[in-house]
């Protein structure tokens, strides 16, 4: 099976479901026009054949930068070097990510403008560089993680103390969105070059995850920060059903090209002179992997392009039309069960889902099945969305209602649980939020905010990310527990390490 190959079967595993999941309701719930209908499935092909060469880009190129520029700041052992790296590559890599340019465009059409998709783009690559930088450090130093996540949300929590019910949604989902399928890889990749700076392997091993936990919490707190300082609170928000009311079919995809073209070449420009200079100064590549290197650059700057255009010209309006028409019908219910679906069907189907249980069944050398992974992870996923469409039905309710006890929870169980467990679950949180999820999924959840009364589309239709992401660190975690008391008690190593 060549690579296209592959990456096209992964990616059709995540999209398919979705779309037939949307078909069956435009027959029954939700009847759609004709043409949003064929735009919605032209918008579906261009994202499979969009991802499919971002996929094979990263793979090619992206990851094996992160593993050069990883190999090459560990050789130097310099700290100033390692702290200097860790802010440059953390800012362009966040830049790049597809999840974060979707939800910044999204903040920016549901705000009218006045949360420009520039200015969420920026201030969360920064606090993801800064964090990604600090992760870095703790490697070096050999903190715990747990106790660095203990005082980095503790420092979240204190934070959201003085930043508005908007902005906390959109913090939390900022922080989901940019660990997807570009960041996570080249951390993971940068990750592990850095853990070998450490003599101990089991050490190394655990320092290899939480990197992307870490990173991640940079983007929230970013984002709370810039609403303390421009002290703005209030807001028009609404979505534009103007594309959906269309009915010309090729049109809306024309109209994306030049702005998506323009932001794809801004979001993958810096990382190519990265790579450039690092092969002047460092790498000194043979011709052939230089060149294997830059044409995984070419496929993930096209495959961006192509997704980019699919999801902005069809597929997120009928994910917005689908949720207001049905949070429209009197039985709410049904919004409920149907986000459980999308999350399970969701997760069933995410490629990084099924490498991250076969990883867990791996180091646990058997002891944790996959599908005893897996269909946790489902259930908990499906019922992170079904919250969220409460959260929307239920004015009273509150994403931080969610969030407070998940996280309290989640840092009192990293004390007890296995420390690779723990670095792996928060990482998770990043996997589970993949492409589906910051797109279609999102586009729903804010459907059905418009079309409930007392809901607010950018207080409540944001934050469904962040649940999903929390689901994944709560349920790997018990696993982890469950593991370590069975492996104890079947005399494997002491404290199920």
């Amino acid at each position: 099976m060549n690579i296209f190959t592959q990456k096209l079967k992964e990616v059709l595993t995540s999209v398919i479901p979705v779309t037939i999941i949307v078909l069956i309701l435009n027959f029954t719930l939700s009847p759609l026009a004709t043409p949003l209908v064929i735009r919605f499935v032209l918008g579906a092909a261009l994202i499979i054949l969009g991802l499919t060469f971002f996929l094979i880009g990263v793979d090619l190129g992206v990851t094996p930068l992160g593993s050069l520029l990883g190999s090459t700041i560990t050789k130097s052992n310099k700290l100033w070097l390692l702290v200097l790296s860790g802010l440059v590559l953390g800012f362009f890599i966040s830049i790049a990510e597809p999840g974060l340019l979707v939800l910044s465009n999204q903040v920016a059409s549901v705000t009218l403008g006045q949360i420009s998709s520039s200015s969420i783009l920026v201030v969360v690559s920064i606090g993801l560089a800064i964090l990604i930088t600090f992760g870095f450090i703790r490697v070096v130093y050999n903190i715990p993680l747990y106790k660095t996540l203990t005082v980095i949300y503790l420092i979240i929590l204190i934070l959201a103390l003085f930043t508005s019910a908007e902005f906390q949604a959109i913090a939390f989902d900022a922080s989901g969105a940019t660990t997807g399928v570009l960041a996570v890889p080249f951390i993971l990749s940068l990750s592990l070059g850095i853990s070998t700076l450490k003599k101990d392997s089991k050490s190394s091993e655990k320092d290899s995850f939480g990197l992307v936990a870490i990173a991640s919490a940079g983007a929230i707190i970013s984002v709370m920060l810039l609403n303390i300082f421009s002290k703005t609170s209030n807001f028009d928000d609404s979505l534009d059903f103007s594309i959906a009311q269309s009915d010309s079919i090729i049109g809306p995809f024309i109209q994306q090209f030049r702005p998506v073209i323009a932001e794809s070449f801004i979001a993958f420009l810096p990382l190519l002179v990265i790579f450039l200079i690092g092969q002047r100064l460092s790498f000194k590549l043979s011709k052939k992997s230089f060149a294997k290197i830059l044409k995984g650059f070419i496929y993930s700057f096209i495959g961006l392009i192509i997704f980019l255009i699919g999801v902005n010209a069809g597929f997120m309006e009928v994910g917005s039309l689908v949720g207001h028409k049905i949070a429209s019908l009197d039985n709410k219910w049904y919004v409920i069960v149907i986000g459980f679906v999308l999350g399970f069907v969701t997760m069933l189907a995410e490629p990084a889902v099924y490498v991250l249980t076969h990883q867990i069944e791996e180091v646990t050398s058997g002891y944790v099945k996959r599908m005893v992974v897996l269909i946790p992870l489902c259930i908990g996923v499906g019922f992170a969305i079904s919250l969220s469409m409460i959260r929307i039905i239920v004015p009273e309710i509150q994403l931080w209602h969610y969030l407070l006890p998940g996280y309290i929870i989640s840092i009192s169980m990293s004390y007890f649980v296995p420390k690779l467990f723990v670095g792996i679950a928060f990482d998770a949180g990043g996997v589970a939020t993949g492409p589906m999820t910051a797109t279609f999924i999102l586009a729903f959840t804010q459907g059905a905010a418009e079309a409930i009364e007392g809901a607010s589309v950018l207080r409540d239709g944001f934050g469904m990310i962040s649940m999903v992401a929390l689901a994944p660190i709560i349920t790997l975690q018990i696993l982890g527990f469950i593991f370590m008391k069975k492996s104890t008690k079947e005399g494997v190593e002491e404290n199920a390490k």
